[in-house]
């Protein structure tokens, strides 16, 4: 399965530190400045979430977040205002290479990209470290099926 957002805003939270507003250009469009690569790309701001935008209240709780990122708590989801024209950078970003998810549907952790997982769920941490962490596969596919294996056996769900 592909790479579906969940829309929590992990991604964006920090992205403040990345992007850096660099011109208004006026009629909702921005010139931003990747401080990494100094590439700038010109944002406009989506037609359908420009009340969305106009809220910086998410900057009291995510001082990091990229400019563009608000979050509806009401809904629980994230929104990229500039999603329509956002950064190359933004385009390519995938946030895990496995989604790991409990008996309920609910997200359980990730595998990122170089095998390690991100989780707040103590027994699939605790699986994790008894029985994949010391895994060695050079082959990431072999790794891959072996994972799903033993977390499909455990009673996880995994979207790849």
């Amino acid at each position: 399965m592909s790479f579906e957002c969940q829309q929590c805003g992990e991604c964006c939270s920090h992205l403040g530190l990345v992007h850096i507003l660099y011109k208004e250009l006026g009629d909702d469009r921005f010139v931003i400045n990747n401080q990494y690569t100094g590439e700038k790309t010109t944002v406009t701001i989506d037609l359908d979430k420009h009340e969305l935008f106009r809220d910086r209240s998410i900057f009291a709780e995510r001082p990091e977040a990229c400019p563009f990122f608000r979050y509806d708590m009401a809904a629980a989801k994230g929104y990229c205002t500039v999603h329509l024209t956002r950064p190359e950078i933004c385009l390519d970003y995938g946030c895990w290479r496995m989604l790991i998810l409990n008996s309920e549907g609910k997200r359980a952790g990730r595998i990122m990209c170089q095998r390690h997982l991100a989780s707040d769920d103590d027994a699939l941490t605790r699986l994790f470290e008894e029985q994949i962490n010391d895994v060695i596969e050079a082959d990431d596919a072999t790794w891959d099926a072996m994972v799903i294996h033993c977390l499909t056996k455990a009673g996880y769900r995994v979207r790849t």
